[in-house]
């Protein structure tokens, strides 16, 4: 079980570095405009904002992966403090934003916590 908790916080750490790159660094190119179905000038004038909430992203990714390198109890701390916040910040996106985000972040991170308390 601990080698799924740790594949699956992994997995939730990739996808919030992906978000990462793709709302820093993709956001006015095709990936991020076709990502949101954003035309040039939207993704030009919310950019500063997908910036922002990717870097949000990064530092969720980078806990994450610090819960998975530092040695017990930080490392476990650090993963069901982070994946907390995964799943707090993709059920209020979904509220407030879009319902995918429900889907795509708060249920992966959920899955993940219920893993790492499972192989607790």
């Amino acid at each position: 079980m601990e080698i799924l908790a740790n594949v699956l916080v992994a997995l939730v750490a990739a996808l919030h570095f992906y978000i990462l790159v793709l709302e820093m660094f993709l956001w006015q190119r095709k990936p991020g405009m076709s990502f949101h179905g954003f035309d040039a000038e939207m993704a030009r004038r919310t950019a500063p904002l997908a910036a922002n909430q990717g870097l949000y992203n990064g530092f969720l990714a980078a806990g994450l992966v610090w819960g998975l390198v530092a040695g017990d109890p930080t490392g476990f701390r650090a993963q069901v403090f982070f994946l907390s916040c995964v799943i707090v910040a993709g059920v209020y996106g979904a509220a407030t934003a879009n319902r995918r985000i429900l889907f795509a972040q708060a249920l992966p991170g959920a899955l993940a916590l219920a893993a790492v308390l499972l192989a607790r």
